[in-house]
């Protein structure tokens, strides 16, 4: 999966372990868990772990890209798609490269990838949107791309910049591979967070929202414009979306956070919600444990988890030259669970749709060209 801001790759497992738990207690007590929301997927890493485990997953993320995501590693049935996919990626590994708007713009103008690549990926999407495939194919395909880039970028982790010098990385080939898809049911949208938990009902509600100003659009827009396709206008060095500006998050400003996420959790329609927040947010601790207070008993692990890389790297001018230092390197990661008292959403919602609802679920799945 690509490297990302805020991944839980290393929680991953802790997270996991505290479903179990629950689980086995909602077993216990005879209300087994069989359903999870994830309304907050980015990479589905954490939804793609819980569908290993058994659990129905509807993973939703309002970016095309995270959506995309979601679609290929809960949506997409390994059973149905493997050969096919297998098939696929082989034809379009196959293509020579032939430059376009991608190259010119990520290549050219900017640095994350060098032209060769750039023109692979210029070729291999636009084999895909011309094929017209089946939401779930496509974004197996869309996915298999997004990582074969991620392997081979000049950048941090994040778009908001690319390095000065070609990371080693960079000079490696673009290769696609086939994604480690799962067997089974499960189901991805594009729905911001609030809409998410209106709509579906779930037994268990994981959220994972962004904490401080990091914008996942801005820091992945690459992504989002190789998904899309839709070549925008761009701006900046780092070559943005120009709808970067206004796709803004209530997440993402200090001034509006705590009424954004106290609106998800009041909305949540689920008997156990667990989130997982970090220390250095917007946000203290203390105060996500109140809000999620005025739904039921709340427990809290402090999980120490080291911050993203570029905590270690420091502060660079656009010229190239460090001039700040490295912040402390470890934060802690905050996973709350709480059972919820009556299971019933704390504030009137709209009126719900189960994650059975396939013909729309296809559909949200499908990003916008």
């Amino acid at each position: 999966m690509i490297k990302y801001l805020g991944s839980k790759r290393l929680l991953v497992p802790r997270i996991v372990a505290r479903v179990d738990a629950i689980a086995r207690t909602a077993e216990r007590r005879g209300r087994p868990i069989a359903t999870v929301l994830d309304p907050f997927s980015g990479t589905a890493r954490v939804a793609h772990a819980l569908k290993a485990r058994g659990f129905r997953v509807h993973a939703s993320d309002h970016n095309a890209y995270a959506a995309t995501l979601a679609a290929c590693y809960v949506q997409a049935d390994r059973r149905r798609w493997l050969a096919e996919a297998t098939r696929l990626i082989a034809e379009l590994d196959a293509l020579p490269g032939r430059a376009g708007w991608f190259t010119e713009t990520f290549c050219v103008r900017a640095r994350y990838l060098r032209p060769e690549n750039g023109a692979r990926v210029d070729a291999i999407r636009e084999r895909i949107a011309r094929l017209a495939l089946d939401p779930e194919l496509e974004a197996i395909a869309l996915t298999s791309l997004m990582e074969a880039a991620d392997r081979v970028d000049s950048t941090v982790g994040v778009q908001m910049a690319y390095l000065k010098r070609w990371a080693p990385r960079a000079h490696q080939p673009l290769t696609l591979r086939v994604p480690a898809l799962l067997d089974g049911a499960g189901a991805a949208s594009r729905l911001d967070a609030r809409e998410a938990v209106e709509r579906i009902t779930a037994d268990l509600v994981y959220l994972d929202p962004p904490y401080n100003q990091h914008s996942y659009l801005g820091n992945y827009h690459v992504w989002e414009s190789l998904v899309r396709w839709d070549k925008p206008a761009v701006y900046g060095l780092a070559m943005k979306r120009v709808d970067v500006r206004e796709r803004w998050s209530p997440f993402n400003r200090r001034g509006t956070i705590a009424a954004a996420l106290g609106d998800v959790i009041a909305r949540a329609r689920a008997r156990w919600l667990v989130v997982s927040f970090s220390d250095e947010g917007y946000l203290t601790p203390a105060a996500v444990r109140a809000m999620l207070a005025g739904r039921g008993r709340v427990r809290m692990a402090a999980i120490p988890h080291p911050r993203y890389v570029g905590a270690a790297i420091g502060i660079y001018n656009p010229r190239g030259e460090k001039v700040g230092t490295p912040g402390h390197r470890m934060n802690r990661e905050c996973l709350f669970v709480v059972e919820v008292a009556d299971g019933a959403p704390a504030r009137r919602a709209a009126p719900r749709a189960t994650t059975s609802a396939r013909p729309a679920r296809l559909a949200l799945a499908r990003a916008p060209r």
